[in-house]
């Protein structure tokens, strides 16, 4: 018989599965000595910032104490040679791309009570659905129509949106493919990653075996006291360290590649900025390896939540584009994820800064890709009234996969599909040995090369392809004259799995 609501909640946390990582007691986020750090140095010398600048242009993570210097720098010319290093960061471990993917939002069921999110249990705006597994195919041939091919599944807590739930939407998602609308290819899902509340080690290992990419959880705030007051105690949310080792019992789990973030409006971002580092060294401590990425997505206006939409701690576009060019610093090595709830404008700002991966043709309300994107396929800009009584919040692009990556192209960058690294074994501990040389980005280079070639020829509308096409000689220019890719035979077999590519052979990759 299946467990009520209340006696599903009752079984979810594991004190022991917190209690294992503790350290005398204490969990590794000091309030007091964060604010300490940041209190103390806030004022340091231009050659103080210059030298903590060289340490990560050699891909070294940052400090707490180094990491409080670059918070407090106030010298706008100064920022500017950051905006400047962290791009150069960037391209020297992931060279000139930017990875795509989509989100697909499963069920709005919530038994939590977050101030600031649209799901939470009492808000009777909030238009309640389960995809069943049809639906779930459904919405993914649209988001495989767009051209994706890496997606980040999501779900509110709840017992209909339990582990065997998400088991099952993941079986489904991966068993779709489509012809491709233009060209001889094919669309399917290649990876999947995972937003999901915090789970029991061994309901980890069942996402582990059903072969998803990455897990992820953001811990909303690292503020102790914001915690508590944004999410009521007595709820799966209002505990603070069931969410804090999240991640640490995922990777005790068998999950290799995890994924963390913060939402940036509940609290001070500097604060934030040193709440996520704090969680990338207890990591490193505990498993040899951090994150595999960095999200920092900003509260925008959810439907029923005032806070969202009020909070003090909201984030403007100037501070935004510091607390990432921070992150990129602090951790050079690491994945950084911009969303869609950002404009085009300020997204185009941070990915200058050092971003590796972002969503498009986003659709957050359940079920919102069949509703709003199927009929419109061969509309290249369309009107999008977004319902926020079927979303968590709501989003600042809503441009279709094809616009975005257009605009990227005229930048002089190359988007990529890739999902070569999971594929390949290279994760975990392996791919950060990787990027920590600056060889993965050589690999993700060729591979983003191959996955661009498939998009140009299988979904790019005639003004992407036009643009796309001068993006793929250029790459292909770099490569051809770069000393790493004439190592033995490397290039010769990068070249005729290109030449595979374009004679219509798909998912070819290194």
């Amino acid at each position: 018989m299946p467990l009520s609501v209340k006696e599903w909640t009752a079984q979810v946390i594991k004190q022991d599965e917190i209690d294992r990582y503790l350290k005398n007691g204490r969990d590794f986020i000091d309030e007091e000595e964060i604010k300490s750090l940041l209190q103390n140095n806030r004022k340091s010398d231009k050659t103080r910032v210059r030298d903590i600048l060289a340490k990560s242009l050699a891909i070294e993570r940052l400090g707490p104490e180094e990491t409080a210097v670059l918070l407090n720098v106030r010298d706008d010319d100064l920022w500017e040679e950051m905006y400047e290093t962290g791009l150069k960061v960037k391209q020297k471990v992931y060279d000139n791309r930017i990875v795509f993917f989509a989100p697909l939002y499963c069920s709005n069921y919530c038994v939590n009570s977050c101030l600031y999110c649209g799901f939470r249990a009492e808000n009777s705006h909030e238009k309640r659905r389960r995809l069943t597994m049809e639906e779930v195919k459904q919405e993914t041939e649209v988001m495989v129509t767009e051209g994706h091919k890496r997606m980040m599944i999501v779900y509110g807590e709840h017992p209909l949106s339990d582990v065997n739930y998400m088991c099952d939407t993941i079986r489904a998602a991966y068993e779709v493919k489509k012809p491709a609308p233009r060209g001889t290819g094919f669309g399917q899902i290649r990876r999947i990653n995972v937003n999901a509340a915090p789970m029991s080690i061994a309901d980890l290992h069942k996402l582990w075996e059903v072969g998803i990419g990455t897990y992820q959880v953001f811990q909303e705030t690292y503020h102790k006291p914001s915690y508590a007051s944004l999410h009521p105690a007595g709820t799966l949310k209002g505990n603070y360290r069931w969410r804090l080792y999240a991640l640490h019992r995922a990777m005790d789990a068998g999950i290799d590649d995890v994924a963390m973030g913060a939402l940036f409006g509940l609290y001070d971002w500097r604060f934030e900025v040193m709440g996520l580092l704090q969680h990338t060294i207890d990591l490193e401590n505990h498993f040899g390896i951090g994150p595999h990425t960095i999200s920092f997505p900003r509260m925008t206006p959810a439907s029923g939540s005032d806070f969202s939409a009020n909070s003090s701690y909201l984030v403007d576009d100037s501070s935004f584009k510091k607390l990432v060019t921070v992150l990129r610093l602090a951790v050079p090595y690491t994945g950084l994820i911009v969303t869609a709830r950002e404009a085009p404008g300020i997204k185009k700002e941070v990915i200058k800064v050092g971003c590796t991966q972002t969503d498009a043709s986003t659709r957050i309300g359940i079920g919102g890709y069949t509703e709003t994107l199927k009929a419109l396929q061969e509309r290249e800009d369309y009107p999008y009234e977004q319902d926020q009584d079927i979303q968590q919040f709501t989003l600042g692009e809503t441009r279709r996969l094809d616009a975005v990556m257009r605009e990227f192209a005229e930048m002089g960058m190359i988007s990529s599909f890739c999902t070569a690294g999971y594929r390949c074994g290279r994760t975990g501990d392996k791919i950060m040995g990787l990027l920590k040389s600056c060889k993965e980005g050589k690999f993700c280079k060729l591979n983003a090369v191959l996955t661009f070639r498939e998009y140009l020829d299988d979904f790019a509308s005639p003004a992407t392809k036009k643009v796309g096409e001068k993006v793929i000689a250029k790459e292909m220019e770099e490569i051809r004259n770069e000393p790493f890719f004439k190592k033995g035979t490397l290039l010769a077999t990068f070249e005729e799995m290109l030449r595979r590519t374009e004679a219509g052979e798909r998912d070819v990759y290194i």
